[in-house]
């Protein structure tokens, strides 16, 4: 994430110098915009300066039905500029910086304005390239890490929000008249918002997705707080985008103060709505992306995670499943490679448990032709994190050097390797299959645990994106 985060400063930092250069020698003067209610012919115009030591007007000229007057600064200060045409007169209220910038009150335009605003287009554009490069470079043990959840969740985005301004800069070069420079710093400001509204169709088949898995959970397990976490998800997933589009469609009547607090309290909305969306978008990416990853043939250790099993020392469909997919994976690896790994049942006796978990699944792994000499069991743990630093302790012990995988359900795969990573064990994951009913809700409720371990790093972030939007939202709507 260091890595990411200096690419995108880097980016920003030489963006800022290249404007700034580019301003300096090629954008010296300013040239306003006023539309026409009538054709004028640009022999009919005259400008007068109020403050003509401030700036002068260079030249005027009609076209698309507007009026485009260019003036070039002289010193710091403020002035109006009169234009009368046929139809009438119209004034310019315009500052002039120490650095000879030019603004406009009316427009909110300025010198150098559109490569300013092509330069945060590129830069939105530049950060989703940077983030989607990342997580495709992140392979291996280093895919499991809460990093690879910002690149999947943000790029989308950053990338979204980086085509609207884009796309909205482009309406202001063609129309002028009709999309001022204000209108593009609310498509900026108003990022989370339009981001809301496009992904929209998407979040809520997904929730309609989400409540239907779980509603056939429901007929197969207690309605328990961890069996309803999909259906609770797919409630707030509704309700959020429901309030939201209520939010933003509504019409306003109310003075320019008033406009700008609704429209600063709708994008800080949107900003919490997304930030969290682009989360979930992350680490469903991630989940599945982590539940279908191949590992290579050449693994020296495989470690299987436990969990609850029978009274009768029998392992029940989920734990069977887990001992299934090692064994499975250790039997292809000695065919195509030709090497037999050591495997790690991990886990200790919980209550109700007549044993250790690691010995039930060593009596199972035994059942299923493994060699009693290429299992070593792991008896101490009472967690996934447990299971990693433990089993860790045991393969370190053996060969420091060894290539790792650990075998798990599906819905598993991603929080266990980063569980595994804390723990100081590189490893890949291999996923067992589970009901398609059961592995939505299991994938939240792991969802869930996953960002919960984060809740601080996940609320400054936050505040950051709420400060940012809500700044630009009472400057701009």
């Amino acid at each position: 994430m260091r890595k990411a985060a200096k690419q995108i400063i880097l980016c920003a930092v030489a963006l800022a110098v290249l404007c700034t250069v580019c301003g300096f020698l090629f954008f010296r003067d300013y040239t306003a915009v006023i539309p026409l209610y009538r054709e004028s012919s640009s022999g009919g115009i005259s400008c007068s300066v109020a403050m003509p030591e401030v700036l002068e007007v260079t030249e005027v000229s009609a076209d698309r039905g507007c009026l485009f007057v260019r003036v070039r600064p002289r010193q710091a200060g403020s002035t109006d500029v009169t234009i009368r045409t046929e139809n009438g007169e119209t004034m310019l209220f315009l500052r002039v910086d120490r650095f000879h910038g030019i603004y406009d009150y009316a427009t909110g335009g300025f010198t150098g304005d559109v490569m300013a605003i092509a330069a945060v287009s590129v830069f939105l554009l530049l950060v989703s390239a940077i983030m989607a490069w990342h997580f495709r470079q992140a392979r291996g043990p280093a895919f499991y890490a809460y990093s690879t959840i910002y690149y999947a969740g943000f790029s989308l985005f950053s990338l979204m929000s980086g085509l609207a301004v884009l796309f909205s800069l482009a309406e202001h070069l063609i129309a002028p008249a009709s999309h001022s420079m204000l209108g593009v710093y609310s498509a900026i400001s108003g990022a989370s918002t339009r981001f809301m509204k496009l992904t929209m169709p998407l979040m809520l088949a997904f929730a309609v997705a989400m409540a239907m898995s779980n509603i056939a959970l429901l007929r197969h397990e207690r309605p328990v707080l961890q069996n309803v976490l999909g259906l609770l998800v797919s409630v707030l997933l509704v309700a959020g985008e429901a309030a939201g589009w209520l939010a933003v469609s509504r019409d306003f009547m109310g003075s320019e103060q008033e406009a700008r607090i609704l429209s600063t309290l709708q994008n800080t909305y949107a900003t919490v709505f997304v930030y969290f969306q682009s989360m979930l978008t992350g680490s469903v990416i991630c989940g599945i992306q982590a539940a279908r990853h191949a590992p290579a043939y050449d693994k020296d250790f495989i470690i299987v995670l436990g969990c609850w099993f029978r009274q009768d020392g029998t392992l029940p469909p989920l734990l069977k499943g887990r001992v299934d997919r090692a064994v499975s994976f250790w039997r292809e690896q000695k065919e195509k490679a030709g090497k037999e790994a050591f495997l790690v049942p991990s886990g200790g006796q919980g209550k109700n448990e007549p044993m250790p978990e690691a010995e039930a699944m060593r009596q199972e792994l035994l059942r299923q032709g493994i060699p009693g000499g290429r299992i070593l069991p792991e008896t101490r743990s009472r967690s996934t994190l447990e299971n990693m630093k433990f089993s860790g302790e045991i393969i370190h012990g053996l060969q420091p050097d060894s290539k790792v995988l650990f075998a798990t359900t599906n819905y598993h795969v991603f929080r266990s390797g980063v569980w595994a990573n804390q723990a100081g064990l590189p490893a890949e994951g291999v996923g067992s299959r589970t009901r398609w009913w059961f592995w939505p809700n299991a994938f939240m409720r792991e969802t869930i645990g996953l960002l919960q371990k984060r809740w601080k790093q996940e609320l400054l972030l936050l505040l950051f994106l709420i400060g940012f939007f809500g700044v630009l939202s009472l400057v701009v709507f």
